[in-house]
């Protein structure tokens, strides 16, 4: 996962305790330049996902608590789910995507492939188990490269 900025590891540890208390799961916090304004973007979850009114509600707990604490002094400050397409990163994103179907891409071959589909069956500190066809293959989070959800329409 790549590093985060100052000001977007400074607003995380900000966050965190506000989003947990609040019962969800804060997932990424980024600080970006785009054209010739800043934006602070706070991504949060939890299984099931969130709705646009909890976004709402984070939002105004946060924000004073930005106003107050934060050196930087974003032109957009923005509170939104990390959305269906997000690459999981985190054991806690994996947590979260237990009995969902996902895609995982290997730094190296595992049985002659790179690339495995299955469920998420269970999640340890350290690995996955993905079950496919009534086969279950365990993966150490080292060994995996990128993950993404299945979505099918």
């Amino acid at each position: 996962m790549a590093t985060r900025s100052k000001t977007a590891q400074s607003a995380f540890d900000l966050a965190e305790p506000v989003v947990t208390e609040m019962g969800l799961d804060l997932v990424d916090v980024e600080y970006k330049k785009e054209g010739d304004a800043y934006f602070l973007r706070v991504f949060v979850d939890r299984k099931g996902g969130i709705s646009i009114d909890e976004c709402e509600k984070i939002s105004k707990a946060l924000d004073p608590v930005f106003e107050r604490s934060l050196s930087a002094d974003p032109d957009f400050f923005e509170v939104s789910s990390p959305g269906l397409t997000r690459p999981l990163k985190t054991q806690r994103d994996f947590e979260r995507c237990v009995g969902e179907e996902i895609e995982i891409k290997l730094y190296q071959p595992k049985d002659g492939t790179k690339k495995y589909t299955g469920t998420i069956s269970e999640v340890t500190d350290a690995s996955i188990k993905l079950v496919s066809d009534d086969k279950s293959t365990d993966f150490v989070f080292s060994e995996i490269a990128s993950a993404v959800r299945v979505i099918r329409f």
